[in-house]
């Protein structure tokens, strides 16, 4: 990387680079510089001098990528700052076409006044913008029945590492969308080094490919080699990239129209071994959402006073599964959420249907209480998120729980455990002892020893979040040298000079739990502007301008 930055693009004063320093997740990795661009040509000139001196660019959008994929050495990209917006939603073809910096939550407002949503919901809507939702192919409660982003995105402008603008669309790589013929060109030097270079690679390999990928209801690990294979789509490769690929700045999405009539359901387990019997018995009703909260989570609610959190649990009980179905009428709503009771009967120690509006939000309430109680956590007691998502088999869901919790507690961290049942998707929350002096060797073991468990299981170790920094390092373990190459070849193809995001996806720069947020090795920023990340950590404020924050 060069060492220095002469860009009138890229400011360096040290205030906004330690603003930008952190994301969500465990790293403080102060940048080189941070670049503010205002429009299309800003990100192309951005680039051009970018491969000129060899300086990495970093991407982000809100900063709240978990692994590590929205902080870096090079220079900040911010996306989502001073680029303009564009919003807008055709109803009669179901369809909206967003700039990158424009939140999940805004579309979904706009989408709303005409009975329109994008359905993928990640907890994050609020602030995550959709630049960010297709770096990572972002999922979330409801993607047991909607998928993940991926499906719902029919085109992606983007702007390559040669400095191109254009559209990726479904089924034609270089064709606009609808009204907007004039945003761009093709994409001929990205395009035709791929398909030149990789993809006579890729087809050679199709049925490794179709052997190591996880067997999986979601997988972020690596590029989606499988469904490229599945679609024939070179969208289906920027999809979840990580922004390592190209920068994307709008995208066109497909809408769903807004169920009428929602149910929910409130199942508590005896017994982990039957988590794997009634999670089966639920997906096979078609539901929106499966989400589980292991006895860890509800461990944690009683002691802050979060016990009254809905309807009171029953003594005894291993796990909770909150179920919600979506139909077009309430009675086909009201009548799944029976069926599923009626099943789940025998492995249950309590049922709660949720049949209104009001009991429903009330039952969802329990899965949204731990999120303050883990940011309340005082100084020397902090979450680190190293293990938070793991995806298996839904056969083997039960044994992954149960792995989670035995590894931590012969490691003496307390692990909260909770996700998205319905894919097997598990998020964890590593609560550490900062004043216990080998705490950084425990949770090493534990990002080792658990993210083995899952590849061991069939398993990947990333879910719906992306590798980032902290995940680059398994892919090998996760799919092979092999497979590691077919990404390299795409990662090449689309960015000769490696001026993307280098370390997240491939190539880790640093071993994956250093550079860390905490700790006597972290590094040394502004006091205040400290306070300031740790205030958007404990409250979700992603949306909060880090310029703002730099210039106090």
């Amino acid at each position: 990387m060069s060492t220095a930055v002469d860009s009138p693009l890229v400011r360096t004063d040290p205030r906004l680079r330690a603003a930008y320093s952190e994301g969500a997740g465990i790293y403080r990795i102060i940048p080189a510089g941070v670049a503010l661009p205002r429009s299309i040509a800003d990100l192309q000139a951005l680039v051009e001098w970018a491969r000129g001196t060899g300086t990495p660019l970093v991407p982000r959008g809100a900063g709240s990528g978990i692994p590590g994929n929205a902080v870096g050495p090079g220079v900040i990209v911010d996306l989502r700052e001073r680029m303009s917006r564009v919003l807008e939603v055709d109803k009669a073809s179901a369809t909206a076409v967003t700039s990158a910096n424009v939140t999940l939550a805004d579309l979904n407002r706009s989408a709303e006044a005409v009975g329109l949503r994008l359905p993928p919901d990640p907890s994050s809507a609020a602030w995550a913008t959709l630049g960010g939702m297709v770096a990572t192919n972002a999922a979330g409660a409801r993607s047991v029945r909607y998928g993940p982003v991926r499906p719902w995105v029919i085109g992606m402008e983007v702007v390559t590492a040669d400095g191109e603008l254009g559209w990726f669309s479904r089924g034609e790589t270089s064709s606009p969308p609808v009204g907007q013929e004039t945003r761009g060109p093709a994409l001929p030097a990205a395009i035709d080094r791929l398909h030149r270079l990789t993809v006579p690679l890729i087809r050679g390999r199709a049925e490794l490919i179709r052997e190591r990928f996880p067997k999986v209801r979601k997988n972020t690990a690596g590029y989606a080699l499988d469904q490229w294979l599945r679609s024939g789509d070179d969208l289906d490769l920027l999809i979840g990239a990580e922004g390592t690929l190209a920068l994307v700045t709008a995208i066109r999405w497909q809408l769903d129209p807004i169920p009428r009539a929602r149910t929910g359901l409130r199942v508590a387990l005896r017994s982990l071994d039957d988590l794997e019997e009634a999670v089966t018995a639920i997906v096979a009703l078609e539901p929106s959402a499966v989400e589980l909260l292991d006895r860890t989570f509800l461990d944690l609610l009683t002691p802050a006073g979060h016990g009254g959190e809905g309807p009171a649990l029953p003594e005894g009980s291993e796990a909770v599964l909150l179920v919600e179905f979506e139909r077009d009428k309430a009675a086909r709503a009201r009548a799944a959420t029976a069926d599923a009771a009626r099943a789940l009967r025998s492995l249950a120690t309590d049922v709660t249907a949720a049949l209104t509006r009001d009991e429903e939000h009330r039952l969802w309430r329990l899965r949204h209480a731990a999120s303050p109680i883990l940011a309340s956590l005082p100084a020397d007691r902090r979450s680190l998120q190293v293990i938070e998502d793991g995806c298996v088999p839904l056969p083997r869901l039960g044994e992954y729980v149960r792995l989670i919790r035995r590894t931590a507690d012969r490691l003496r961290i307390t692990a909260v455990i909770f996700g998205h049942a319905g894919d097997g998707n598990i998020h964890v929350n590593a609560i550490s002892q900062l004043n216990e002096p080998d705490w950084a060797e425990r949770v090493q073991q534990l990002y080792t020893e658990v993210n083995a468990a899952a590849i061991q299981l069939g398993g990947t170790v990333s879910g719906e979040h992306g590798d980032g920094r902290l995940r680059a390092p398994l892919l090998e373990a996760l799919y092979g040298s092999e497979i590691v190459e077919l990404f390299a070849g795409v990662k090449t193809a689309f960015d000769p000079d490696g001026i993307f995001n280098p370390g997240v996806k491939l190539a880790p720069d640093a071993p994956a739990l250093t550079r860390l947020k905490l700790g006597p090795d972290a590094a040394a920023i502004p006091d205040d502007v400290a306070a300031a990340l740790r205030d958007i950590e404990r409250t979700g404020g992603y949306a909060r301008s880090r310029v703002e924050i730099a210039e106090g």
